[in-house]
């Protein structure tokens, strides 16, 4: 079982809020996740995402970082991302960790997809402290790689032309900190269940398991 509830939280760059999921227990804090959402906005399909993280022994926490817009199709889901102020969204995460870790053990990890993954590489290049970063199959453009000190597991797709296997490498080639990058048979958001035509249950899957394991190691 989980508990959801909506939360307001401060940030760099004023109020922030989200989605809060922890897990019924009533043993010690857990581990803390901030989950990033698509470029579709906080919609129910990353809400269960991050119910799965609550599952499986994590609180954790998705900011809004649209403020309650939601994108109806990939058009106006475009116009939203291309719209983000990429440096608040940032401060609005980095008050998300601090929000999470408050809450749970102090070890606090960051993952995100699409939109999500390349705000995860921002977030590690900007937020200190951080336990681990798992981006699926987003990039955010170059930023000084060299600053990143969490671990990173990253996760892409061969036949994704916005987030590239070429540009994950590159990444991995400068970072310092160590970096797992797994790449998958599929197509870009293959992880989205309610996106059927790139859904890949076998990838996804895989990239869970070895996601849960990572945070896990980092988060113990």
């Amino acid at each position: 079982m989980t508990n959801t509830q909506r939360v307001t939280f401060p940030s760099p760059s004023g109020e922030a809020s989200g989605i809060l999921v922890t897990p019924d227990t009533t043993g010690g804090k857990p581990p803390g996740v901030v989950v990033i959402q698509e470029w579709w906005g906080l919609n129910e399909q990353i809400q269960a995402a991050a119910a799965r993280f609550a599952a499986a022994g994590f609180a954790a926490v998705v900011p809004d970082l649209y403020h309650g817009k939601l994108a109806k199709d990939a058009d106006e889901a475009g116009k939203l991302m291309n719209a983000l102020d990429f440096g608040k969204a940032v401060q609005e995460i980095a008050g998300a960790v601090d929000f999470i870790r408050e809450r749970s053990s102090g070890k606090v990890a960051v993952t995100g997809y699409c939109l999500g993954g390349a705000l995860s590489f921002a977030a590690a290049v900007n937020i200190r402290g951080l336990a681990a970063v798992v981006p699926f199959y987003g990039l955010p453009g170059d930023l000084d790689w060299t600053k990143i000190d969490a671990p990173v597991q990253a996760h892409f797709a061969t036949h994704d032309e916005w987030a590239t296997v070429a540009g994950a490498q590159k990444i991995k080639n400068a970072v310092k900190a160590p970096m797992e990058l797994h790449v998958y048979d599929a197509q870009h958001a293959f992880c989205n269940e309610r996106r059927p035509e790139v859904y890949n249950a076998e990838a996804c899957k895989q990239a869970w398991d070895r996601t849960l394991a990572f945070l896990r190691a980092h988060t113990a």
